[in-house]
């Protein structure tokens, strides 16, 4: 069993919480927004890698709609695994890319060498629990802007939450997570 494989196909592919959106809605409840993760595997777009690297890099493309605009958040994350524990490591967008529109459609070739991973997001560690990976990370974005993030992945469901805060009062976030489920094709 190759634990790392493993764990990137729960993430790999693409996904929403449209379903808990429509449970949402039927409870009354608004304003929570309406999710999307696109999440490919992007390590032959990776030129240079060493032999003896065992890391897969994805492209998380994420939208968020509410009240009618959507915003896109892409994302270059690596992924590792040592000792059962799942680590994710967040690279800044390749040099040349643009932030609003990169995706793995319009991911070029980059060398590894010119990779440049993040210096603001402190890597994700993930352990399996009673079959479902959980894990996350607490990052100090400026010393008054702290980024936390908290996950669950398993078959049925990847579950996130995130929250920013801006000298302790919350900026970014919800009092539940997003529940996404993979798309039916």
């Amino acid at each position: 069993m190759d634990i790392l494989k493993d764990f990137v196909s729960l993430l790999e592919g693409e996904f929403d919480n449209s379903t808990q959106i429509s449970e949402l809605t039927a409870q009354g409840t608004t304003g929570f927004p309406f999710a999307e993760h696109v999440n490919t595997v992007c390590n032959e777009k990776i030129t240079g890698i060493p032999a003896d690297f065992h890391g897969i890099f994805l492209v998380e493309e994420s939208y968020y709609t509410t009240n009618g605009r959507t915003h896109a958040s892409p994302h270059l994350f690596c992924f590792t695994e040592s000792d059962g524990v799942v680590t994710l490591t967040s690279y800044d967008i390749p040099e040349g890319c643009d932030k609003k529109t990169f995706s793995w459609k319009t991911m070029p070739p980059v060398s590894f060498s010119s990779l440049k991973v993040s210096e603001k997001f402190t890597p994700a560690e993930y352990r399996l629990k009673d079959g479902v990976w959980e894990g996350g990370s607490v990052s100090m974005f400026s010393p008054v802007l702290k980024f936390s993030l908290y996950e669950r992945f398993s078959t049925d469901c990847l579950e996130v939450s995130e929250s920013m805060e801006m000298n302790g009062k919350r900026t970014f976030g919800f009092d539940e997570p997003i529940l996404y489920r993979r798309k039916k094709s």
